[in-house]
């Protein structure tokens, strides 16, 4: 049977639309049982989507270049576009509650726009008028977690404690080693304030020093000093060096160029 959410022209309703809102595309055909299960529960859900995304379904048996296109192997095939690209997917009639979950963790927020030009105003170094930014973002959407790891990333040299507050309940894959890596650096400003939660030892001194570099976002340097105390004195402050290390590292990004610099030193240094 017919219905509006049928799709006639896949590159205007699908790819095109998909850079101006979320478009979830229900891969079916006529003769699948699990499809006519699961198709009544999107249209539901996206009729209470309040415009969040909307839904095109696909029948694989007239649009079979498109179902070729995407290796449509198994239906009912659900898959999430944004700005032309697949970024989500599942096979399978699932439960509702599922869907709804997936849905959660899939769709980007409707900042999205505003988090991504905060980020570019950050990589230009305009910390300022990033944070202002990012704070309107939280304050209308606080469980924006995109917005709270890069606001966290941001004053996490000058106020610690709100960017560990802000990175508490990161539960988003992606996020989660950046968000380790805050309580990293928080825990190591926290020492250089608390000198004597130190153990007393000639390296107490070379420690702080890479601290001090490292609030100073001189990365290079603390890299030289911390892994030059995993070489003399590695299990200081409880392998404190090696996990500053990997903060730093993951902070940065594998691909960063310091990163790429010191990764070779750390792991001679460790082995």
């Amino acid at each position: 049977m017919k219905t509006k959410y049928d799709v006639k022209d896949f590159t205007a309703e699908v790819i095109n639309r998909s850079f101006s809102i979320p478009v979830l595309v229900d891969f079916w055909a006529e003769w699948c049982a699990p499809c006519k299960m699961l198709g009544p529960i999107l249209e539901r859900l996206e009729e209470n989507a309040n415009g969040r995304w909307v839904l095109a379904k696909v029948d694989t048996e007239k649009l079979v270049d498109v179902a070729l296109e995407y290796k449509i192997s198994s239906i009912p095939n659900v898959k999430l576009f944004i700005d032309g690209n697949v970024v989500s997917e599942f096979i399978g009639a699932l439960p509702e509650y599922q869907i709804v979950r997936w849905l959660e963790q899939s769709l980007p927020s409707k900042f999205r726009k505003e988090v991504e030009k905060a980020a570019e105003l950050l990589s230009k170094n305009k910390v300022e008028e990033a944070q202002k930014l990012l704070d309107k973002i939280i304050q209308s959407e606080p469980q924006n977690q995109e917005a709270r790891i890069l606001l966290a990333s941001a004053i996490v040299f000058n106020e610690s404690e709100r960017a560990v507050e802000l990175v508490k309940d990161v539960s988003k894959a992606k996020f989660i080693e950046v968000a380790e890596s805050i309580r990293t650096f928080a825990h190591l400003f926290n020492l250089r304030k608390n000198v004597n939660n130190l153990p007393e030892s000639p390296t107490r001194v070379k420690y702080l020093n890479a601290i001090e570099d490292l609030i100073s976002q001189r990365y290079e340097s603390a890299l030289d000093k911390f892994i030059n105390i995993i070489r003399t004195d590695r299990y200081y402050d409880d392998d404190g060096s090696r996990k500053a290390c990997i903060a730093i590292f993951k902070f940065l990004g594998e691909e960063h160029k310091t990163t790429l610099k010191y990764r070779r030193d750390f792991s001679s240094a460790l082995y």
